[in-house]
């Protein structure tokens, strides 16, 4: 069921991405025409998508006013009988309809062309290019309807499932939504459209990387895990302590995936795979550096903003510097490499008393 829902929501990104390829072929080819009309298509179908997302976020506030209404009592028992506290839905419809009306604004002319003066390597004239600007709005959204949950709400639906024998499988959706990011980055830029999958695979930076390159990931890798572990008992030394939410929800998410060496393996390959494929190969390029990496650590929305939000950033940060200076396949070495090594630290329980 969860690889089912995953599909169902990239499915419509992902034709959205090649509708967009195929506007950025014609205008390519000089045919002004057909690019208008698939430009509207794309842009017509994502407006449509973000009018869908605003809607239920306005059921939810309405659900929220109601709440509080006449009818209070017994809309709040049948809402927390389908384990939804009446008081999150304020937050959860904000999360829906706000950053649904900030992605039609993305997409407006005067909005994208000033996105090209201030990123260099942004065309708003590429219809591709505005529906990944657009798409911004999405890792918000996601962030957003998490932190509306709760990290500790959400903690606790997936321990309700695993009691009503409804266990969490990490392992399957880590895999199908990395695999859907892979395939997200691929389309994106022209795959099926208008580059062949060996075009597409060189513009994403996913190449044979060289033996100096493949020590370059292997080394930032190792050398990432015991960095990020004295950043964070640096913060902690400062006050900055990590959130109970999260170290609660993670352990839900991830705790049974570091039980395993397939587990273990899954961690590694897996967001190498998708993560790096989507944001160091297909974003970084066009948005450059500082703005993906902040994506990048928005997207992991089990961590809300906290540290361990930070600790992704400075993650993050490493590995578009080691697509700048060799490439994507490098960065997913050394994150491969970064994520298998704390499972394994994690297994080992090497880190109790740290």
């Amino acid at each position: 069921m969860e690889i089912f829902i995953l599909f169902l929501l990239f499915a419509p990104l992902v034709f959205i991405l090649w509708v967009a390829n195929l506007a950025d072929r014609r205008r390519i080819e000089g045919s002004a025409s057909s690019q208008q009309a698939l430009t509207w298509l794309a842009y017509g179908a994502l407006v449509a998508l973000y009018g869908v997302l605003a809607g239920l976020g306005l059921m939810f506030q309405l659900l929220a006013w109601l709440s509080q209404g006449p009818l209070a009592a017994e809309l709040s028992h049948d809402l927390r009988a389908g384990g939804l506290d009446p008081a999150l839905l304020p937050r959860i419809g904000m999360a829906l309809w706000l950053p649904a009306l900030l992605g039609v604004l993305l997409l407006l002319r005067p909005v994208r062309y000033l996105c090209g003066r201030l990123i260099p390597t942004f065309n708003p004239a590429s219809t591709v290019h505005g529906v990944a600007l657009s798409y911004i709005s999405l890792v918000l959204m996601n962030l957003l309807f998490t932190l509306g949950l709760g990290l500790d709400n959400l903690a606790e639906m997936l321990e309700a499932n695993e009691a009503a024998g409804m266990a969490f499988d990490p392992a399957s959706s880590i895999w199908a939504q990395d695999l859907l990011l892979a395939v997200m980055a691929l389309v994106g830029v022209g795959w099926l459209a208008r580059r062949g999958l060996g075009a597409a695979l060189k513009r994403l930076g996913v190449v044979l990387p060289t033996a100096r390159q493949v020590m370059l990931g292997l080394g930032s890798g190792l050398l990432l895990v015991p960095s990020v572990l004295l950043l964070e008992q640096a913060a902690n030394a400062a006050g900055l302590n990590s959130d109970p939410g999260v170290e609660r929800l993670t352990e839900e998410m991830i705790g049974p995936l570091v039980s395993s060496a397939l587990g273990i393996l899954t961690l590694g390959l897996a967001a190498a795979l998708g993560e790096e494929s989507l944001f160091r190969g297909a974003l970084q390029p066009r948005f450059g550096l500082l703005l993906t990496t902040i994506l990048f650590a928005l997207l992991h929305s089990n961590y809300g903003i906290t540290l361990s939000t930070l600790l992704v950033f400075v993650v993050g940060l490493a590995l578009g510097l080691l697509r700048l200076r060799a490439n994507t396949s490098t960065a997913m070495l050394a994150h491969a490499i970064y994520n298998m090594a704390l499972g394994l630290i994690t297994h080992w329980g090497w880190l109790e008393n740290f």
